[in-house]
């Protein structure tokens, strides 16, 4: 069934129903615009707070910080949206908040101007952990619009989304490499601009957001089955999504170790500069954005099972290679192992809302929370692992995480599951 068959129905389209199209076709411009709109948001925000892990060689030279204390500020961060993102998304399932999405990046906006202004180890953890804060925000509600805007292709909707924060990520180090780096911890107060740039377009989109949530009434389990769609069984939708989350595990605890620790990987083995190092940081996340993409629209294609299975699995042999290849073909498996296993992260959480129906903000939460928490508990662990083993211990052993992608074979496959034609 193609993501237009369920949004019309599957009834034939009359001459009688042209002026509805060309208001159908006004609407589907007006969203789009919307989920770009997102997307951008998305950018500056994490953009921002890619700012943090962009600033640990400073940090560390500045206050003279071991692997182990660089891997709790990531925890600090990390943790607060981690816990706060399943909380936002369940209540704001029950009560919107249309301009929660402002809000959300006003506590980013703090978090900045006090990173910037931080001099001690215990006020860094603080600024830390309200950026992380203003993600707890932002990510549900975000990604509930971005679906409410997405006539169908959900897929397609959240890897648009998805993009535009990887993006943001992507662009962090390389503004830290040309201004933060040469400028200092304080630069980090000019970029306090791109938040209020965003708090503008937010509260516009809540004027959309406020005028659209009473016209759609989501899904739930219930309204699927009379539609005729199969539903699982609780106890296999429980299962389902503690698989998802192992998946989560081995895709975000191997990409902290590329996030957090590659640049300082670089500079020990390889002897590079930091701006070379942050170059190098910059290409694997513009690999992330390319993966981002590409996952959602064969996601929409193909299903989101298969997306999974080449994600987590086919970037197994080029992270087992990369400890031991020379500097030239670091950078290219880095990149690789960033395509592949970014395509995921989309599949998972459409799959995710397609067996939660209803819940858009609890599953939005909830992976996203995953996902930052994992990754914030993979970065501690591995400072830890680096400052006993050193840093070149921690890409021979984490590779083998991905071999939890196996788990994929016992996802059900869900009915829901919307597949365009080719």
């Amino acid at each position: 069934m193609s993501d237009n068959t369920m949004a019309a129905g599957a009834a034939p389209i009359s001459a009688s129903a042209a002026p509805a199209l060309s208001s159908a076709a006004s609407a589907n411009n007006t969203t789009f615009a919307v989920i770009l709109s997102l997307s951008f948001c998305h950018l500056l925000n994490d953009m921002m707070q890619s700012l943090v892990p962009a600033l640990y060689p400073i940090l560390k030279d500045s206050y003279a910080l071991s692997f182990g204390q660089i891997g709790f500020i990531t925890l600090a961060f990390q943790c607060t949206a981690s816990m706060l993102q399943p909380v936002v998304g369940m209540y704001t399932d029950r009560k919107p908040q249309p301009y929660s999405l402002m809000v959300g990046m006003g506590f980013t906006l703090v978090g900045l101007l006090l990173m910037s202004q931080a001099n001690s180890y215990p006020l860094i953890l603080f600024a830390a952990a309200l950026i992380g804060m203003g993600s707890s925000v932002f990510h549900p509600e975000a990604s509930r619009v971005a679906r409410m805007a997405a006539g169908g292709r959900y897929g397609l909707a959240q890897s648009l989304f998805q993009v535009g924060g990887n993006m943001g990520s992507a662009a962090g180090p390389l503004l830290a490499a040309f201004i933060v780096v040469p400028a200092g911890q304080r630069s980090i107060v000019w970029f306090s601009a791109a938040a209020l740039v965003a708090m503008i377009v937010l509260f516009q989109i809540g004027h959309w957001y406020k005028a659209n949530r009473t016209s759609q009434k989501p899904a739930t389990r219930k309204t699927a089955a009379a539609a005729g769609h199969v539903t699982l069984s609780k106890a296999k939708v429980g299962v389902a999504v503690a698989i998802l989350v192992a998946l989560l595990f081995s895709k975000n605890v191997y990409s902290a170790s590329l996030g957090s620790y590659f640049t300082f990987y670089l500079i020990q083995k390889f002897g590079v500069e930091v701006q070379t190092a942050q170059l190098f940081l910059f290409a694997f996340l513009v690999g992330i954005v390319a993966g981002t993409i590409l996952g959602g629209v064969v996601g929409d294609r193909v299903g989101r099972i298969p997306v999974m299975w080449f994600s987590i699995l086919g970037a197994l042999p080029f992270a087992l290679m990369l400890p031991y290849a020379n500097l030239f073909w670091t950078g290219i498996l880095a990149v690789t192992v960033a395509i592949i296993m970014a395509s995921a992260f989309s599949a998972i959480l459409v799959y995710a809302q397609d067996l939660l129906p209803g819940r858009v903000g609890l599953v939005a939460g909830m992976f996203f929370g995953v996902s930052f928490g994992l990754g914030g508990l993979g970065a501690a662990a591995l400072g830890e692992i680096a400052d006993h083993a050193g840093i070149e211990a921690v890409y021979k052993v984490t590779p083998f995480l991905l071999l939890l992608g196996l788990l994929t074979a016992f996802l059900p496959k869900h009915p829901s599951t919307p597949k365009l034609p080719a």
